[in-house]
C-alpha cells in the first residue's frame, strides 16, 4: 500500500487527489522510469510528448519526497556553478547558460499548456547574512550582465531593503525576477495528470526491489515487472538497488518548514512588500516565501547527521522570529520535514549507469528548477541527442567509499564548521 503524503501545509491545500494502481503482473514499455517526484514524472512527460512508451513506478504516492516538500522555490542554475565552468570550460559556461533558465521555461509552458493550478509568482532574492558577501553578490551580477544574461537581475543597497523585506537581520540582496515560487505539490500531481493523458502509464505503491540493464532491461516490484529498452532512474532510491556510480554519491539531509496561520494582509505586505521566494547567503541556510494564502513558509535548519528535530516547531520558531519580530506570538499551523539529496560537487548527477540505463540526482536544493532540465537532457539522450548528457558524465563527482551513516558524519562534522563560519 502507498503511504499518504506526510502532514503539511501542501497536503492539506492538494487540487488533485488521484490515485494511481500499483503495478499488477508484467508490462512492456519503451522506458520504465523509476521515481514519481519531479524527476521521474518530467522526465516521462517530455519522453511521452515525443512519442515513446512510458511506465513511470513509485514507491508511494506521486510527489511523496521531496517533490512534494520543498520551500517551493524555483531558483535558476545549480548550486555548484563555479565547479561546473572549473572542470568544462567554456563548454560548462555555455551549458551554464542553456540550462540556467530552462527548467522555468519547462515549468511555464507546461501550466500554461495544461492548465495546472500551482500558484505560480514570479521573483526570489537571496539576501545577504552578512555585509561581507554583498561583494560577491555585486560582482556575480556585473559577471552576468557582462554575460548578457543578466537583465533581469538586480542589486538592492543596503539603504534600499524596506523596500523588500521587512526584516533588520540583512545587509542587502539581489533580486532576480525570472526565478520565483510555487505550490510544488500541485505542480507535480498536474504533471502526472498531464503525463497520463497522452499515455503515461503510472503505478503508485511499487516500489522497486530489482532492476536491470543489458540485453533485456527490467525493473521488478514486489507484484510486477516492467521490461523496456531504456531505465531512468529519476532521483534517489533504496540503496540496495543502487548501481555501481550511485554507490556513495548522494548524501540525504534533513530540511524542515513551518507554515504559520494566514497573517493579516498588512503584515503580510510589511514582511514581504513584493511577495518574493527568499534564502539567506549561509552555507546552511534559512528560507522561506507567503504561500497564496498569506502563511509564511519558513525553513532550513539543515540537518546532515540525518537526525530529524524532536518537536519541528519548536526548533525553527526561534530563528523565524529573529528574522520577523512581528511574527512573535504567531500560530504555526503546520510543520514538516524532508530530506534534500545532496552531492559533493554540488553538481546534479546525470548520466548512465549503463549503455540503456539513465540517472538523475543530487540537486542539491535547486531541484524544482533542476529536476525539469535534468528531465529533457535525459529524453534527448533517449532519443538520440547526447551532447548535455555527455558533458554532464565529464563531471568528476567526489564518493564517499565509507558508507552512508560514516559518510554523513563526515559531512556533519564539514557543515558544522561552515555553520560556526556563518554564526561568527
Amino acid at each position: 500500500m502507498a503511504a499518504p503524503h506526510i502532514s503539511s501545509y501542501y497536503a492539506a491545500t492538494i487540487n488533485d487527489d488521484t490515485q494511481y494502481p500499483a503495478l499488477e503482473g508484467t508490462v512492456s514499455a519503451d522506458v520504465c522510469v523509476v521515481g514519481g517526484g519531479f524527476s521521474g514524472i518530467s522526465t516521462a512527460l517530455s519522453l511521452a510528448e515525443r512519442g515513446y512508451r512510458v511506465v513511470v513506478l513509485e514507491a508511494q504516492r506521486v510527489g511523496w519526497g521531496a517533490s512534494g516538500r520543498n520551500g517551493g522555490q524555483v531558483i535558476a542554475g545549480i548550486s555548484g556553478e563555479h565547479r561546473l565552468e572549473a572542470q568544462l570550460g567554456d563548454a560548462g559556461r555555455r551549458l551554464l547558460r542553456d540550462i540556467r533558465y530552462r527548467g522555468h521555461d519547462i515549468i511555464e509552458e507546461r501550466i500554461a499548456r495544461h492548465g495546472i493550478q500551482c500558484d505560480l509568482k514570479h521573483g526570489w532574492m537571496e539576501v545577504a547574512a552578512r555585509s561581507r558577501h554583498m561583494a560577491a553578490m555585486r560582482a556575480y551580477v556585473e559577471a552576468r550582465r557582462a554575460d548578457g544574461d543578466g537583465a533581469h537581475l538586480e542589486i538592492v543597497e543596503p539603504g534600499g531593503m524596506d523596500r523588500v523585506i521587512g526584516s533588520r537581520l540583512y545587509h542587502g540582496a539581489v533580486i532576480d525576477r525570472r526565478s520565483g515560487h510555487l505550490h510544488p505539490l500541485n505542480l507535480c500531481l498536474g504533471e502526472a495528470r498531464a503525463a497520463a493523458a497522452i499515455g503515461v502509464q503510472i503505478f503508485e505503491g511499487s516500489p522497486v526491489t530489482a532492476l536491470g540493464g543489458g540485453a533485456k532491461p527490467f525493473a521488478k516490484t514486489a507484484r510486477g515487472r516492467v521490461t523496456a529498452a531504456s531505465i531512468v532512474i529519476a532521483g534517489a532510491m533504496d540503496r540496495a538497488v543502487q548501481m555501481g556510480p550511485l554507490r556513495g554519491l548522494v548524501f540525504p539531509t534533513g530540511s524542515y518548514i513551518v507554515a504559520t496561520e494566514p497573517l493579516p494582509e498588512p503584515v503580510a505586505r510589511e514582511i514581504s512588500p513584493q511577495d518574493l521566494a527568499v534564502a539567506d547567503s549561509n552555507v546552511v541556510v534559512d528560507y522561506f516565501r507567503l504561500s497564496a494564502d498569506r502563511r509564511l513558509l519558513f525553513g532550513g535548519r539543515c540537518n546532515y547527521s540525518n537526525r530529524d528535530p524532536r518537536d519541528i516547531r519548536a526548533t525553527l520558531r526561534p530563528r523565524m522570529v529573529k528574522v520577523f519580530p512581528q511574527l512573535k506570538g504567531i500560530g504555526l499551523d503546520y510543520a514538516w520535514g524532508g530530506k534534500i539529496d545532496i552531492v559533493l560537487t554540488r553538481v546534479p548527477a546525470i548520466g548512465r549507469a549503463e549503455t540503456n540505463v539513465y540517472y538523475m540526482q543530487g540537486y542539491c536544493g535547486h531541484g524544482v528548477n533542476v529536476t525539469h532540465f535534468a528531465g529533457e537532457v535525459v529524453a534527448d539522450a533517449i532519443a538520440g541527442t547526447m551532447e548535455k548528457l555527455d558533458l554532464f558524465e565529464r563531471i568528476r563527482h567526489v564518493r564517499l567509499p565509507i558508507g552512508q551513516f560514516l559518510g554523513n558524519q563526515l559531512l556533519a562534522l564539514g557543515m558544522l564548521y561552515y555553520r560556526l563560519k556563518d554564526l561568527l
